[in-house]
């Protein structure tokens, strides 16, 4: 009787869970069939094109899927910049309105990216009108290239200067009994991704380093704003020192902003004084330039490979958001083969990752490049395996304020035997047939033999590493080691000192791609090819990805629920990280933080 209770109980729960899946499927399909029925938006004359910094994410755009289960609609930053491009020579786009930049979370090569498309906007006679409630020190970044900037009365600009501040674990892990076994190449002190485990504070190199980039790209920024301000640098330092824009009536008497005032009368101003009679979002103009951006073009093609995330072997499931491995060398074996594209470029926005997808692409990069021109673009980051990925390629574009470098490489292994013991109190014993067989386990310490296996795996990795970027960059072994040692550079630093070619971003290198490639009328075909929606929910929702994992934990790799709003939204690049770090196994060559410009 109990048996077929059970029995039948399993019966129900399967039939149940069944129809669930089919509903929120049906569910799905349904909001994206609403979503994307809409006809094509009809631009009209004296439009002002609305750019929304906190509508910006990641570099590609969302597929529908993944817009659908989020909070409304984003643009991915290379459609953003395409657009607002294109806009500068459409005689429908009047100009553009920044609205709210201080709600960005973008990163500052994302935003000099943008910074860099507004300003070829500008050179046209168009005129940038920003506003917000409160400027963030990037959203304040960008938008003081704008004829006019605006704040609320109330309003603040986060002015202060650039800082960076580590969390060290250490104190904890001691307390439960947690002992973090760190093992890098003796030379990279730089590589401090493993240092918050077994320190309470930096260690000088990475003080060095941090103190190097952070200035570097501070320098940037003040250089910039001071130029469009008509302020100087030092002026800008003694307001950041001072605080002394901060405030909404400081900030216009220090020269910061232009107008104390609401949105209502910004908006007065886009019809009054520039005749902005009509607003259109930069999502639904973006959407219209990438339907129409290979029309009429020639067979030839110029393929945009983007490589963005954490870098982890394997392939895509669902709505995979990181840099997989074996995805990414498939891309670059297609391009290669395909007799249409004349050239490639890598899109790079990574921290690094896993050692051995990181070799994996490299080794494709090798192989495209010797068929066809192949350039890199830098984005936020290319650091790590990212960097590895990137040093073959025929001509690397950075960004000044893109985080590059960090060539190097470690592994961490926890012991928790203390912890397992003490406070849970909880033994192991052990039997053996070989006296490492129990040499690599979390319960007690590495052995000898082990230890030094594992310093001699992270010595030979990272002199490979070393030897792929004295190949790539035409430089010897020596000379790529004073520099690398896992330190992180600027873009600005790592061109200076050979790391990077040219500084600039995506649309730089896709002119580059096609000068070498010897084209001048040529379409962008992007890779990897994105997933139908059906693939996209049959992976999200089907079989396993690991037999550990189930549909929750693998939704929860990509969205979070925001219990205020009651919607679905992605997760943080931290909250990414955390996850990815907590499932990390092997070899890494990855950055351990991500800089972003609050």
């Amino acid at each position: 009787m109990t048996m077929l209770a059970s029995a039948l109980g399993v019966v129900i729960v399967s039939i149940v869970g069944g129809l669930l899946m089919f509903i929120i499927m049906i569910a799905m399909v349904a909001a994206l069939g609403s979503a994307g029925s809409s006809d094509t938006t009809v631009v009209r004359g004296n439009t002002f094109l609305t750019v929304d910094l906190s509508r910006i994410s990641g570099d590609r755009t969302p597929s529908g899927l993944m817009m659908s289960l989020g909070e409304g609609k984003s643009t991915g930053l290379v459609d953003a910049t395409r657009a607002i491009r294109a806009a500068a020579t459409d005689d429908r786009i009047s100009g553009i309105f920044l609205k709210d930049p201080g709600a960005s979370a973008l990163s500052w090569g994302s935003l000099t990216e943008l910074r860099d498309a507004m300003a070829a906007f500008r050179e046209v006679g168009k005129p940038v009108v920003a506003y917000s409630a409160g400027y963030s020190q990037g959203g304040y970044y960008v938008a003081s290239l704008a004829d006019r900037v605006c704040l609320h009365p109330a309003g603040m600009v986060d002015f202060r200067g650039m800082g960076a501040e580590v969390m060290y674990y250490k104190e904890l892990l001691d307390k439960l009994g947690v002992e973090m076994q760190l093992i890098r190449p003796e030379s990279c002190a730089y590589k401090s991704a493993g240092e918050v485990y077994t320190l309470t504070h930096m260690s000088a190199a990475n003080r060095e380093q941090i103190r190097a980039y952070i200035s570097s790209i501070w320098r940037t920024a003040t250089e910039q704003i001071a130029a469009n301000r008509n302020l100087t640098t030092e002026r800008l330092n003694a307001i950041a020192d001072g605080l002394s824009g901060y405030l909404a009536d400081d900030a216009k008497r220090s020269g910061l902003v232009d107008a104390l005032c609401f949105e209502e009368d910004v908006r007065g101003v886009l019809k009054n004084q520039y005749a902005g009679k009509h607003l259109l979002p930069l999502d639904k103009y973006a959407a219209n330039q990438k339907s129409a951006l290979n029309a009429g073009k020639t067979t030839d093609r110029i393929a945009l490979i983007y490589a963005e995330g954490n870098v982890v072997d394997g392939t895509s499931k669902g709505m995979g958001t990181a840099v997989y491995g074996d995805d990414i060398v498939r891309a670059l074996r297609q391009a290669s083969e395909d007799k249409n594209v004349k050239a490639i470029v890598l899109r790079v926005n990574s921290p690094g990752g896993q050692a051995t997808a990181s070799e994996s692409m490299t080794h494709a990069v090798m192989q495209a490049r010797e068929k066809k021109p192949v350039i890199v673009s830098m984005g936020d980051l290319a650091a790590s395996a990212g960097y590895e990925m990137s040093c073959m390629a025929h001509c690397i574009v950075a960004q000044p304020t893109t985080i590059t470098g960090s060539i190097g490489v470690f592994g961490t292994l926890p012991n928790v035997g203390k912890l397992m013991r003490q406070k849970l109190g909880l033994n192991t014993d052990t039997v053996s047939t070989n006296r490492n067989a129990n040499g690599l386990t979390i319960l007690r310490p590495l052995s000898p033999t082990a230890m030094a296996m594992m310093e001699r795996n992270v010595e030979d990795f990272y002199k490979v590493f070393v030897g792929r970027v004295a190949e790539g960059r035409g430089m010897t072994y020596d000379a790529v080691h004073q520099i690398a040692r896992g330190r992180v550079w600027t873009g600005a630093d790592a061109k200076g000192i050979g790391l990077v070619d040219t500084l600039g971003g995506l649309d730089l290198a896709i002119s580059i791609a096609a000068e070498r490639a010897g084209i001048k009328d040529y379409s962008v075909k992007e890779y990897p090819k994105e997933k139908d929606t059906w693939t996209q929910l049959s992976e999200l929702l089907g079989e396993p990805v690991d037999d550990d994992l189930n549909l929750l934990s693998r939704m929860r790799l990509a969205w979070r629920w925001n219990r205020h709003g009651k919607h679905l939204q992605p997760l943080t690049r931290m909250e990414q990280d955390l996850l990815y770090i907590a499932g990390s196994e092997g070899l890494q060559a990855r950055l351990p933080f991500v800089l972003v410009a609050e």
